[in-house]
């Protein structure tokens, strides 16, 4: 009961929809039904500049369950705009960090927890069909599962693997923001120890400074890039 405590949603949804949702650049279909157009450009003057076309918004948009893409909403897409902005930045980035090519287990393991967010295979191909894709073996489609998977690598070696939580932040964490949550939360009840929730306190933190860092990785890399908008969306 008590793990629902976390006072630090925005944090985790942050990473969460950074991650597995928005964080990661897709390759171009070769061949798509969905009329197509160039709508934005991410160029950071080292690498060769990136194309974000109105099918990358669409393909976005068709990952996330709750959100309309027969037709999708101006908001919806901005949205997905940004997010893809913020991929495209750190594709960049990752290209210049030779790492090996995702496994295959690696890339069904990341095509089930995106079908994990749907009511069935068949209701997410469905959407898939809308935007170009056939289905969950499509070619294309795997291909920016894999791609999803190499930037995890990349976000997982950039950022989380330097992360030190120490002892004090973890005993200022349990005094400040643990114990005066689980009280407001569970009047009455005994109230867990350090130790108990050690674990998961040491994971909320990891997450917190993962997600600062990135949002200072990405207001830095935005400062030098040159990202220009061709097209309303």
């Amino acid at each position: 009961m008590e793990k629902n405590f976390l006072p630090i949603r925005k944090y985790l949804f942050f990473i969460s929809l950074f991650v597995t949702i928005f964080f990661f650049a897709a390759p171009k279909i070769e061949a798509q039904e969905v009329v197509d157009k160039t709508v934005a450009t991410v160029d950071d003057n080292v690498g060769s500049p990136e194309l974000i076309t109105y099918s990358d918004l669409l393909w976005q948009l068709a990952l996330q369950p709750s959100i309309s893409i027969t037709p999708p909403s101006s908001e919806d897409l901005n949205r997905a705009l940004q997010l893809l902005i913020n991929q495209r930045l750190i594709a960049l980035e990752a290209e210049r960090l030779p790492r090996s090519d995702p496994s295959d287990a690696e890339v069904d393991a990341k095509i089930k927890e995106v079908l994990a967010n749907f009511p069935s295979t068949a209701d997410f191909e469905r959407r898939l069909r809308i935007v170009g894709f056939d289905s969950v073996k499509d070619d294309n489609f795997v291909r920016m599962m894999a791609q999803r998977v190499k930037i995890e690598k990349y976000l997982d070696f950039r950022f989380r693997s330097f992360v030190v939580i120490t002892p004090e932040d973890e005993v200022r964490y349990f005094r400040d923001v643990f114990i005066p949550d689980f009280r407001k939360r569970f009047p009455g009840v005994l109230i867990p120890t350090l130790d108990e929730k050690r674990a998961e306190i040491d994971q909320i933190l990891t997450e917190e400074k993962v997600a600062r860092d990135i949002e200072t990785f990405l207001d830095e890399a935005k400062r030098r890039a040159e990202i220009v908008i061709l097209s309303e969306v």
